[in-house]
């Protein structure tokens, strides 16, 4: 098929394809701009948060083990929108395409050609490949091709031929910029941090990823960047595609569409790992904050092992309709309380390597890696129905609570019990100190744990802030997100006493981030978040 002398409909402007092409080649600068109008026109944009996984740690990674996991206002953005300049009338368009994904934090872009045939991506640059994105790339278009008919598949081909321009943005509070920071001779504050251009260039650690447990090549702060890269780029190329409408938020609909979005990002994020992971941070950037029971890793496992000899198209299709059997449950923290993030400046940890290193101990003594999970998710299970039980509070005595939690906010926890002056409140602070006794069980196993697994998940250095932060006024919570390690440390504050610790941190040379919890998930967004520039959402472009 030849698109020479064919009608091209742009918006409502009726170009041939014979006339483009010539502009194509001997473009005036009034088509440049028009072509770019029409390019952001067309773009989606999509975002997913970031995650603070407050318990569940290690645990998660086994049914029916549960985690809570919090998801961020820091998010991930992908903007996706076609090639217009790449569009090629020769023949071998028709079987390859072209992506470019850019990255203007790391200051790289990326260009590959994708076979519409196997979806393969094939990189023509020398810029560091980026797997997470390459794989939503392949599923995201494998999930159209397995759920359209023929007709929408002739639409998906000439869509695909006009080519992918994939840009990707992390919010600042996803990485390190305490360099940047301390360059500029500012104080390590959070009003320092939001003095910082959004989505300002990274630092790169100078320390190679050589060892088992050594920095990543960026330092990050333990928000999950991946998941949420996975899940924005993959939301908004089904977006795109025309697979899934996230505008729409009508009930059943909605909720069908993310559950689309999940799986095909669970699946591309596994993959690109290497492995079959636990899923919460996928699962926390699509759906946002919530309890969380792991799916059953076969779902994934059967799908690496078919990828072997089966077309990817038939995989995913199979992928799609199998049984995800991970458990949601409604979770946000209870009200006048607030989530805050420590970034300690000391590089971040590998993840997948202290993973490794806990399932190693657990089968070199199991006994005694057993009675120590055991104790662990009693701990986790005790600090997640006080947390339940505080929200039951707040809902039917509000009042109470309120004047309880404002007075706390403002002692030390051995103070606590002398705001308790009839039966509700001091119902409210007994469970306050229940939630505050399961998080020093919690830190004490992790720390067991890490011990016996010779990793750092509650490092020395981390141990002593910790410490420090529990004494403080206000501080309900306290501890190591997730897997723990040389990330950002979390507290759980009360009323306005976090503006307090903040500064506390600061002197202590940790910088508060400017992350918050944030219950939204998966999002489709109307504007760049660099320009505010408004997009359609949705392609209004179209070869007839």
């Amino acid at each position: 098929m030849d698109l020479r002398g064919q009608p091209l409909e742009i918006s409502s402007f009726t170009f041939r394809a014979s006339t483009i092409t010539t502009y194509l080649y001997s473009p005036t600068p009034a088509f440049l701009a028009l072509i770019e109008n029409i390019q952001e026109e067309m773009a989606v944009i999509a975002s997913a948060p970031g995650k603070v996984l407050i318990t569940g740690g290690y645990l998660v990674l086994e049914r029916p083990n549960a985690g809570i996991v919090l998801s961020a206002n820091a998010r991930f953005y992908a903007i996706v929108k076609p090639l217009f300049d790449e569009l090629r009338p020769d023949s071998w368009a028709w079987s390859w395409t072209d992506v470019k994904l850019t990255s203007p934090q790391m200051a790289r872009e990326t260009l590959y050609k994708m076979s519409l045939k196997h979806f393969i991506l094939q990189c023509t640059s020398s810029e560091t490949r980026n797997p997470f994105v390459e794989y939503a790339v392949q599923y995201a278009v494998a999930a159209a091709y397995a759920t359209f008919d023929d007709a929408k598949k002739d639409v998906l081909q000439k869509q695909l031929l006009q080519g992918i321009d994939i840009t990707i943005l992390g919010s600042n509070d996803f990485y390190s910029y305490r360099n940047q920071i301390e360059a500029r001779g500012l104080p390590l504050t959070p009003e320092s941090l939001a003095s910082l251009p959004p989505f300002t260039s990274i630092t790169f650690n100078s320390e190679q990823a050589n060892g088992e447990n050594s920095k990543p090549e960026v330092a990050k702060t333990g928000l999950g960047s991946s998941a949420a890269m996975t899940t924005a780029v993959v939301a908004a190329l089904l977006n795109y595609f025309g697979v899934v409408n996230l505008s729409s938020y009508s009930g059943s609909q909605h909720q069908e569409n993310l559950d689309v979005v999940h799986i095909i990002a669970q699946t591309a994020h596994c993959m690109a790992q290497g492995k079959v992971g636990s899923g919460f941070d996928v699962s926390s950037a699509v759906y946002g904050s919530h309890r969380y029971v792991r799916f059953s890793p076969e779902v994934i496992s059967s799908a690496q092992d078919a990828i072997r000899f089966m077309p990817l198209e038939e995989v995913i299709a199979e992928v799609l309709k199998r049984k995800w059997d991970h458990e949601r449950t409604k979770f946000s923290l209870p009200p006048l309380m607030n989530l805050l993030l420590g970034e300690p400046g000391t590089g971040g940890s590998s993840t997948p390597s202290m993973v490794g290193a806990v399932k190693k101990w657990q089968k070199s003594d199991p006994q005694k890696s057993l009675d120590t999970w055991n104790k662990l998710s009693e701990a986790n299970t005790t600090l997640e129905a006080q947390l339940n039980y505080l929200s039951k509070l707040a809902e039917e005595h509000w009042e109470t609570y309120k004047g309880v939690i404002y007075s706390c906010s403002m002692n030390q926890s051995e103070k606590w019990m002398e705001q308790a002056s009839e039966a509700i409140s001091l119902e409210i602070v007994k469970a306050l100190f229940g939630a505050k006794d399961a998080i020093l069980n919690i830190r004490c196993h992790m720390r067991q744990m890490g011990q016996a697994a010779g990793i750092p998940i509650e490092p020395e250095s981390q141990t002593q802030l910790l410490d420090a932060t529990m004494n403080m006024p206000g501080v309900l919570l306290a501890g190591v997100p997730g897997a723990g390690g040389f990330d950002a440390v979390f507290a759980v504050t009360l009323g306005d006493s976090g503006n307090n610790l903040a500064k506390v941190w600061s002197s202590h040379n940790v910088l508060a981030l400017l992350v918050k919890e944030d219950p939204r998930g998966v999002s489709i967004e109307n504007a760049d978040p660099r320009t505010n520039q408004i997009t359609s959402g949705i392609s209004s472009v179209r070869i007839v």
